[in-house]
């Protein structure tokens, strides 16, 4: 199943694996390298020493090309940049802001760059830096999201560059990838699914909502204000969405859902916990190592391209 993408970042199969903030760690990232995707390493909540271990930790666990999801908003980015370039990671993808400060120092070591964006106009301003692809995020996907459906964007982005692209959100099996493949897209990101697999290190209660979510068991908060997540429904988002359309302060909205990642990830709280996924939950039916998804993804993808037949 070769791609552009394939080729470029030296990977099996044209699979890269979200950056889930806190929860990218080298047990997961690599377990999705060693299957042949591209495993993620996120740099949320570290320090340069913890990003460094990590990195490292990755590299002893896999001999694949794995990438560095750099979060251009943390107060620490310019020497969490550093150590990607000290450890010669290959591959980084960039979200929350515009990587251009960074390009020079990362091409120059040769680093492959992935930004994540969210609209047509941030496609052309991405290819005229000089990135090597795009991530194209629709808002479908779990997490902080933008305003336009995966679809529609990726494939508008496809005829306004030139640049390989990477359709995310609303992508979790064989089909949504030749989807996207139809639409243009050289490989996809994914990032719900793998919440769901035992190399994943969150919590049981967490996984769990994954596999009982059906269609409609996502929601979305904080549209109003600017910074919409797509998260599972809960009792503690669904009094902050009524907040929200009641107009609420920042400040009473902020006090809710303070430290109800960590509530989510490490504490494993259904309720009170943010537990950030995306609208394809639904079709997360059961706990598969990592292996078994990108084997399924991949082997479904191929039956659906050989049943598909034009009726003309």
């Amino acid at each position: 199943m070769m791609s552009s993408i394939t080729e470029l970042l030296n990977i099996k199969y044209p699979i890269i694996q979200g950056g889930l903030q806190y929860i990218s760690r080298s047990p997961l990232v690599s377990a999705v390298s060693n299957a042949g995707g591209l495993g993620v390493l996120t740099t949320g909540g570290m320090d340069k020493e913890e990003l460094r271990e990590q990195i490292q930790e990755v590299k002893k666990q896999t001999d694949k090309p794995f990438a560095v999801n750099l979060t251009l908003i943390q107060k620490n980015i310019e020497e969490l940049v550093d150590v990607v370039v000290e450890e010669n990671v290959p591959i980084v993808t960039t979200g929350a802001g515009s990587p251009k400060k960074f390009i020079p120092k990362l091409k120059e070591n040769n680093t492959i760059i992935l930004p994540v964006i969210a609209a047509v106009k941030h496609a052309k301003k991405m290819e005229a830096l000089n990135v090597d692809g795009l991530i194209v995020e629709g808002q479908e996907a779990g997490g902080h999201i933008g305003q336009l459906s995966t679809f529609p964007l990726v494939r508008q982005i496809v005829k306004a560059t030139h640049l390989p692209v990477i359709a995310a959100g609303g992508i979790g099996d064989g089909h949504g990838l030749v989807a996207a493949l139809a639409l243009g897209a050289s490989g996809v990101q994914m990032g719900t699914v793998f919440l769901a697999t035992h190399e994943c290190p969150i919590p049981d209660s967490f996984k769990q909502a994954i596999i009982e979510a059906d269609d409609l068991s996502t929601i979305v908060t904080g549209r109003t204000l600017g910074h919409p997540v797509r998260a599972i429904r809960n009792e503690m988002l669904q009094e902050y969405l009524e907040l929200e359309q009641n107009n609420a302060s920042q400040e009473e909205l902020d006090n809710l859902v303070k430290g109800s990642l960590y509530k989510a990830i490490k504490e494993g709280d259904r309720q009170r916990g943010t537990m950030q996924a995306g609208e394809i939950s639904g079709l997360i039916t059961e706990i598969k190592s990592v292996a078994e998804v990108i084997t399924s993804i991949t082997s479904e993808a191929k039956d659906v391209l050989k049943q598909l037949e034009l009726p003309y």
